[in-house]
This record gives structure tokens, C-alpha cells and sequence, in this order.
């Protein structure tokens, strides 16, 4: 299937193009061989397969756009029209007559510029042409002398002169007419070939979206089947539980076997809300992100990287990380995260997701820590909130919310302490940590010791 899809080109594009007349001879053949691979994609399409009607019975092979596309387009046309070699030859009969008249014309100038030179003597006579005086007779200066009086001077060169005939001037004016022809004829053709095809264009477009949603369903079989992914069981219910789950794209990044699995459990009735303390660098936002970034493969239909998982249906996901301001809008840094963070708790719904990372902490402590524990408790408290929620921090004093409100519970990324360094474990547990370790990794990031004083 893959093999197939690569044949085919952005199809939406290219009709797109034929339907404002902006497409180009080379985009036609490559409409065509798009299209032309229709046929084959639908036979390799396994029995059964439905994609929620997203794929079968929506796809189409366009038969009649392929077979009028061969007999007008040659396998390799020009880039533009106009020059003669954008539509097939045995197409359309008036204008292979102009190419013929036009070639017997060309075939004419050598036959007449040998019989030149035999009238003459004149061995080295030959036609030329230029856009300035077209065709023109050449001739070296030691033989102007032979040159007869029929001759037309026309130019005069430092090596030679050029003369024209009254032979030449009609046979120019044939080839002469006879391009034009072919240009007017050739545009004409073209414009009516891409009108026939602008008919089929709905039935191509809908072809095209059902082939991006079947070139999408092939991409994640791929992965899927080459980094070991699983099938998650994805349901009405509310709960969250993936087993194993790991993020693909730093997984990607690290090479097989290098990145460190963790698990996520979560529901509206029992986990609803999760505060996650632990080091700078331990993972923290690795881990939250994952969980976003497996929840959207799930909902989408794909296979995810985790040993199990069991996925409720969600409605939106909600994400709040990451440092940005809007200068020319007049927003700081925390006005940004303060309006992201009042939108999630304005729009979320208990089949909402919200991520948040390092919520308050673009302000000075006390505030930061009030507001990170409002917005925590307001999840949790608010009958039109309820959503799960992934709250990684700083503010260690979040974790006494789990004593006092019943779906809230803590989790750790654990470290280890070897001989003055910190080895990071990136493995996700239960319980909360007491320290941030920011003075170790501002030590691994190469601030530099203290000055001796003189």
C-alpha cells in the first residue's frame, strides 16, 4: 500500500489548480499518474476494512479523467504550454497537421541552404536565425565576393555579412506562421482538456481526503508494527490507565531500549487530579506530555507505545507549559500562562485532559503558590470541571492536598544521590518529593564555582 501512495501526488492540489486554470502541463501527467493508481489501491485494500467510512466507497478510480489525461498528455510534457510538446501527438488532427507543416518547413531550410551553396560555390553558406532578423543567410568574408546579385544584404559583421532570399523570407514566414499556429492551437486544446477534467473534480477531491485519511491509517500501521506498539482498549467509561506507556518521539530520539516506561492511572471518580513533585530534569513534564500525546494516538485510532491501556473517550485536551509572552500584544510572560490557565478552567468538562506544568511560578513565591493551589482545588471542587488532571510542580506544599481532598493523589519522579551527583532514574511513582535538586543541575549545566577572593 505504501508503494501505491507513493505514486500519488497531492491530488486536492493539483485539481484545485486545474479548477482556477493555473495547472501546468507536468501537473496534469502528474494527476494522471495519480489517478491512474486508484484502481490498484482498491484492490489492495484487505476485505472488511472500513475505516468508519472514512475510506471505502469514498475513494475513486476516475477511469474516464485517466483515459482522457493519456490520450491528451505525453509522458513527459513541457512545462509550459505553448511550445509545442504539451499535448500528445495523434490527439487532435489540425494540430498535428501544423507540426507537420512546421517540420516539412525546417526540413526545407537545410535542403534550400545546400542548394545555396551549390549555386554559389560558397562551401561554408549557412542559414542561421535570430529573434532580431530571423532567418538569414551567412556568409565569411572572403567569400562575399561570390555572393550573387539576389541577395538581400541585411547585416554586416566583423568576419562576415548576412543576406536573406526571397526563397528565405517565404519559407520563414510558413515556420513563422506555423509556430504561432501550433501555440494558439496547443493553449486552446489545453484549456478545453483541463475543462473536461474540471468536471470530474468533486469525485477527485473526495478521492483525495479519503486517501490522505488512508495514507495517515498506513503511516501509523507502520509505526505501530516497527516500534512494538499495542492496541488501547478506548470506551465510553472515564478512566485513564496506561501501563508502560512510553513517548514516542523521545523514545525515537534516545534509540530502542534507552527510554524508561512509567505508568499513569487515573478517573473522575477516584484519581481525578494528580500532583507530580521531583527533581528539575528528572522527567516531570516528559511524563505529562507523554500522557497527552497517547491519549490524542488513541482517540485518533492508532496503536500506541505501551504494554496496555484502557482510554475513555476525551472531549479536548488542554495543555498549559512552556514559557512565551506576547510583547506587542502587551502581555508578559505570566499573563500569557495566567490566560491559558483561566481558559482550560473556563472550557474544560470532566471528559476534558488538562496538563499543566509549573502553574504560578512566573510570579514571586507567595503568589505563585496561592494560585497554583486554587487552580488545583477549583478542579477539583467545581461540579462543571472534573477533569483529569496531570499537575507537575515545584511547590512541594501542593502535596498536602492529598490528605485533604479525596481525589487528589501524589506521584514522584525519583533521583538517586551518588557521591555528591544526582542520578536521574525518570521512573514515576507514588509520594511526593522534598527537594528540587536546582542547585545540582544548574552544577551540570557548567555555572561556574565561585571566584577566589584576592
Amino acid at each position: 500500500m505504501q508503494g501505491l501512495l507513493d505514486q500519488v501526488s497531492d491530488l486536492e492540489r493539483l485539481t484545485n489548480r486545474v479548477r482556477t486554470n493555473t495547472a501546468t502541463p507536468r501537473d496534469l501527467a502528474s494527476l494522471r499518474t495519480g489517478l491512474a493508481v486508484v484502481p490498484e489501491i482498491l484492490e489492495a485494500l484487505p476485505d472488511g476494512v472500513t475505516a468508519g467510512g472514512a475510506v471505502i466507497g469514498r475513494i475513486h478510480s476516475s477511469i474516464e479523467a485517466v483515459e482522457l489525461l493519456s490520450a491528451a498528455i505525453p509522458e513527459d510534457p513541457s512545462i509550459s504550454v505553448g511550445e509545442g510538446s504539451a499535448i500528445r501527438e495523434g490527439f487532435h488532427p489540425e494540430l498535428d497537421e501544423v507540426r507537420s507543416l512546421s517540420g516539412d518547413a525546417r526540413s526545407s531550410i537545410a535542403a534550400l541552404e545546400a542548394d545555396h551553396r551549390e549555386m554559389t560555390g560558397i562551401k561554408s553558406l549557412k542559414i542561421g536565425y535570430n529573434r532580431v532578423f530571423g532567418y538569414y543567410l551567412e556568409v565569411t568574408k572572403s567569400n562575399v565576393h561570390l555572393v550573387p546579385e539576389t541577395f538581400e544584404r541585411r547585416q554586416t559583421l566583423v568576419n562576415g555579412e548576412r543576406f536573406i532570399t526571397p526563397e528565405l523570407k517565404e519559407l520563414e514566414s510558413k515556420i513563422l506562421n506555423a509556430r504561432d499556429r501550433i501555440s494558439e492551437l496547443e493553449r486552446e486544446i489545453f484549456r478545453r482538456v483541463c475543462a473536461e477534467i474540471a468536471v470530474y473534480g468533486e469525485r477527485i477531491m473526495e478521492s483525495a481526503s479519503a486517501l490522505g485519511v488512508l495514507d495517515a491509517l498506513v503511516s501509523m500501521s507502520q509505526a505501530a508494527a516497527e516500534n512494538g506498539w499495542v492496541l488501547p482498549q478506548v470506551d465510553d467509561d472515564t478512566f485513564l490507565e496506561i501501563e508502560a506507556g512510553r513517548h514516542p518521539l523521545v523514545e525515537s530520539s534516545l534509540g530502542p531500549g534507552r527510554f524508561v516506561p512509567n505508568d499513569l492511572d487515573l478517573s473522575n471518580s477516584d484519581r481525578q487530579v494528580m500532583i507530580i513533585t521531583g527533581p528539575n530534569m528528572s522527567g516531570k513534564s516528559t511524563y505529562i506530555r507523554q500522557a497527552a500525546v497517547l491519549v490524542l494516538m488513541a482517540q485518533v485510532g492508532s496503536f500506541i507505545p505501551a504494554a496496555k491501556a484502557r482510554i475513555g473517550v476525551v472531549d479536548r485536551i488542554f495543555t498549559r507549559a512552556g514559557l512565551s509572552d506576547d510583547i506587542s500584544g502587551g502581555q508578559s510572560t505570566f499573563m500569557v500562562e495566567m490566560v491559558e490557565t483561566a481558559s482550560i478552567l473556563n472550557q474544560a468538562t470532566n471528559r476534558s485532559l488538562a496538563v499543566l506544568d509549573e502553574i504560578g511560578r512566573g510570579t514571586s513565591t507567595y503568589d505563585g503558590l496561592a494560585i497554583a493551589r486554587s487552580v488545583a482545588e477549583h478542579i477539583h471542587n467545581s461540579p462543571k470541571l472534573g477533569c483529569k488532571t496531570l499537575f507537575a510542580t515545584h511547590y512541594h506544599e501542593l502535596t498536602q492536598l492529598s490528605t485533604k481532598l479525596e481525589h487528589v493523589d501524589n506521584a514522584t519522579v525519583t533521583v538517586r544521590e551518588w557521591q555528591g551527583d544526582v542520578i536521574f532514574l525518570h521512573e514515576v511513582k507514588k509520594g511526593a518529593a522534598d527537594r528540587s535538586y536546582g542547585v545540582q543541575v544548574a552544577k551540570l549545566a557548567g555555572l561556574p564555582k565561585p571566584a577566589k577572593c584576592l
